[in-house]
């Protein structure tokens, strides 16, 4: 069985349900965040695989569903750390009738910003037997600055360890306190990844590239495995052994909420590739299955439906 690790945040999401014109709103509860989302579309492509979250929470009852929610998404629970001083992050979520979103975040006094302050050489022992470690821009910008060093540590000990790392940039201008901030701490990300899949929107803000080509230029430097650029309508295009390959989307028509659609992508990708998937077939999944998560409002689509959408897709893919 895979051991895979993700390290980030998650937080309560209070999502807006009612009429535009409705005050006060009526808001519908539940738990997202960006890494989190990726393990949960992970562990359902394929279940022989052990998705572990590495995050800290509260002891406020929020914090305790959280955490038990985890487990009803078959997530483990053994590096979810419980602070006695913090509490869960919170944000509230409205999309508009194209699908986009507008968010409000309460997450300065989340666990998970302090989640370095529990992991030390014994955690990171257990971390060595795995297989994957995935983290994002957001999981960055969420710890603490003076915590970076120690997590820049841990990274390069897994990676010596034959762990491979990947890396989403998912870049988030108001989580860091400048642009140059940001670069710094994603040269770091990208000189320890095996795998790197940005999207065009994360390099067109951060380094004012807008194309796959001149991203693929931005990354040669970088010694990765692969390179998958997400590029929205505009299909994929995935690097490896210098090989170039752009994979064609069907755009989707009628958007209900973009939520995860970034997210579900890198957790569907993830899961094929670990379990011996080529490059190609992982991406088709992983771009079908992003399809359907922008078809539904939140960013966790219920399992049933999903599960029947990926078995159909896999039987697909075998044929």
């Amino acid at each position: 069985m895979k051991k895979i690790f993700l390290f980030g945040e998650c937080m309560v999401e209070l999502l807006n349900v009612s009429p535009n014109t409705q005050l006060p709103q009526t808001l519908k509860q539940s738990f997202a965040g960006d890494v989190f989302n990726t393990a949960v579309y992970l562990k359902r492509v394929f279940f022989d695989t052990q998705v572990n979250l590495i995050t800290a929470v509260g002891t406020d009852e929020f914090s305790s569903n959280m955490v038990e929610y985890f487990s009803q998404q078959n997530i483990e629970t053994d590096f979810v750390y419980r602070s006695n001083d913090k509490i869960a992050g919170l944000y509230s979520i409205k999309t508009d009738s194209e699908g986009e979103r507008t968010f409000t975040y309460w997450r300065e006094n989340s666990a998970a910003r302090d989640v370095m302050k529990f992991i030390d050489a014994s955690e990171i022992e257990k971390m060595l037997h795995g297989d994957v470690f995935f983290f994002s821009g957001i999981s960055l910008a969420v710890i603490r600055p003076e915590d970076r060093p120690k997590f820049w540590q841990m990274v390069e000990q897994l990676k010596a360890a034959g762990l491979s790392i990947i890396f989403d940039p998912n870049y988030r201008a108001r989580m860091w306190s400048s642009v140059e901030e940001a670069q710094h701490e994603f040269d770091k990300a990208f000189c320890l990844s095996n795998i790197a899949l940005p999207g065009i929107d994360d390099f067109k803000q951060l380094y004012n590239l807008t194309t796959a080509e001149a991203v693929i230029e931005f990354c040669k430097p970088y010694a990765f495995d692969e390179l998958v650029i997400k590029n929205g309508e505009q299909g994929v295009v995935s690097v490896k052994n210098n090989v170039i390959q752009n994979i064609e989307i069907t755009p989707v028509e009628h958007v209900v909420d973009t939520t995860s659609a970034g997210d579900s992508f890198n957790g569907v990708f993830i899961s094929a590739r670990t379990s011996g998937m080529n490059s190609f077939d992982a991406i088709k999944l992983a771009s079908a299955s992003a399809a359907l998560v922008i078809q539904h409002q939140g960013a966790i689509v219920d399992s049933k439906p999903f599960q029947a959408f990926i078995d159909q897709e896999l039987l697909s893919i075998i044929k």
